[in-house]
């Protein structure tokens, strides 16, 4: 897979910014060529041509059928990242679900 652009998208985009920061350094170590971006979700709509995967913190989870359909026109693919995912912070797993959603689409 090449160049898979990952948008990782929370409140303000703080919790997210350490789970992304922690995905990139295992894409590095890795060698994978993946982009992990963290946004708050007002802005995500302005990312959504320039992005491959959308991950959403858990306390989005009622809002997905929202982001699903806003991201669609794009074919972005959209999930909810999982309570213990986000939770510790667990950049590898990250990468593991944003893979297998881009596989998928």
């Amino acid at each position: 897979m090449e160049n898979l652009k990952v948008m990782l998208c929370c409140g303000a985009g703080m919790s997210s910014g350490f789970l992304a920061s922690n995905a990139r350094k295992v894409a590095k170590k890795q060698k994978l060529a993946v982009s992990i971006e963290a946004r708050s979700q007002s802005e995500v709509a302005e990312y959504l041509s320039s992005i491959d995967v959308l991950l959403l913190g858990p306390h989005y989870a009622v809002d997905l059928d929202k982001f699903q359909d806003l991201a669609k026109p794009y074919g972005v693919a959209v999930a909810v990242i999982p309570q213990d995912v986000y939770g510790a912070l667990d950049g590898a797993r990250i990468l593991e679900i944003a893979m297998e959603l881009a596989k998928q689409k």
